[in-house]
């Protein structure tokens, strides 16, 4: 009973610290990879005129795929680093004084791994998607539909790439004064459309402006003349390239396992590959987490002990995992381009935890079946000794 508490006690004080290094340095690296990728939409925000809060919330929706990015390194670098410290402050040698095997050391890690892995699929196969599809659909509304209504009193606002409308003033009931559009959405022809008034309303395929009392002016491609129209009543689309948010076509990253697998009839012929590859990713890149969960403790448990320490285990496994970084995204673009290479995934995937587990586990668990063997001997032996 006392040797199971203790036990247990072992188990529980090396998983915290585990767990707790996991939840910092993921959060952290995350942090930091949001940090530099947010930078991106700083510009879409500006030229819309919109607030920090909508940033962040657009920016929010990506965090989800961030952390299923990071978290099987931030699992290696924690196990690495807990293990080593716990070795050099000689916790590992007062523990396995005490009876503790490779095994028993290892395994408050491995649960760590198993959990993290866990929480890798549930990433993958749910919260990733759904949070892309957030994402594309925010972006969408952004540009299409929120930015039109968010027109400032004398300020350029580009509704959409090729599209910037300027009002002079806003009327109480809605009336836009002194307008001018210049779209630049088709370069073959540029147009520039003044009117006196006119008011946003809602169309089909997203914000639209009626105007009256205008004229429409466009170079003649062919003549370098300036064509004039005016115009007492006229409505102009406002929408990026006229798409509803029904017609935004779904991209791989936001649909579910079952529709990559089966893609749909809008995915050309030559893309469906890509789509099949990625549906093999996302259910094997978790499995990573386990690969270097062992990586990291083969460093750190096996081998002889040094006093002072040694670089050359760590070095090596930080390698290890470089190399299987490299190979994972090698493998991925190959399979992208012929499913018949799917193989190749799931054995990356899958071979280098199963050799790593066997490496960290198997010598203990050959002497372990060595022993029983022997003591099977040994009480034979005994029964017909005279």
């Amino acid at each position: 009973m006392l040797g199971g508490k203790f036990v247990s006690r072992l188990d529980l004080y090396i998983f915290r610290q585990l767990a707790a290094a996991l939840v910092a340095v993921t959060l952290g690296l995350t942090a930091l990879i949001w940090l530099t990728q947010s930078l991106r939409f700083v510009k879409l925000v500006v030229d819309h005129g919109l607030s920090f809060g909508v940033f962040l919330e657009l920016t929010a929706l990506l965090v989800p795929s961030f952390v299923a990015v990071v978290l099987p390194i931030t699992t290696f670098v924690v196990i690495q680093f807990i293990y080593q410290r716990l070795a050099g402050d000689r916790e590992l040698t007062v523990m396995r004084a005490a009876g503790r095997s490779d095994f028993a050391l290892a395994r408050p890690a491995l649960v760590l791994a198993l959990l993290a892995t866990l929480a890798g699929y549930a990433l993958n196969l749910w919260v990733v998607p759904a949070s892309f599809r957030g994402f594309q659909d925010f972006q969408w509304e952004i540009r299409n539909r929120i930015a039109a209504f968010l027109l400032q009193d004398g300020v350029f606002t580009q509704i959409s790439p090729g599209l910037t409308v300027y009002i002079r003033s806003r009327s109480p009931n809605g009336v836009l004064h002194g307008i001018l559009i210049n779209d630049a959405r088709d370069k073959a022809a540029e147009t520039t459309v003044l009117a006196r008034e006119g008011r946003l309303i809602d169309g089909p395929h997203g914000p639209e402006v009626l105007l009256l009392d205008g004229s429409r002016q466009q170079i003649d491609a062919r003549s370098g003349r300036l064509d004039l129209l005016t115009f007492q009543r006229n409505v102009l689309d406002l929408s990026d390239n006229g798409q509803s948010s029904a017609a935004r076509l779904p991209n791989m990253a936001e649909v579910s396992l079952h529709t990559l697998l089966h893609p749909p009839s809008f995915v050309a012929k030559a893309d469906r590959p890509r789509w099949v590859a990625e549906a093999a990713k996302r259910l094997t890149s978790p499995l990573s987490t386990l690969a270097y969960a062992a990586i990291a403790l083969l460093s750190v448990l096996t081998g002889t002990f040094r006093r002072h320490g040694s670089l050359l285990r760590p070095l090596a496994a930080v390698g290890a995992v470089v190399v299987l970084v490299a190979v994972e995204l090698g493998v991925g673009d190959l399979a992208a381009r012929s499913n018949g290479l799917l193989g190749l995934v799931w054995a990356e995937a899958i071979v280098p935890a199963v050799v790593a587990l066997g490496l960290l586990l198997g010598p203990e668990l050959w002497r372990g079946r060595r022993g029983r063997v022997a003591g099977k001997h040994g009480a034979a032996g005994g029964a017909v000794a005279p």
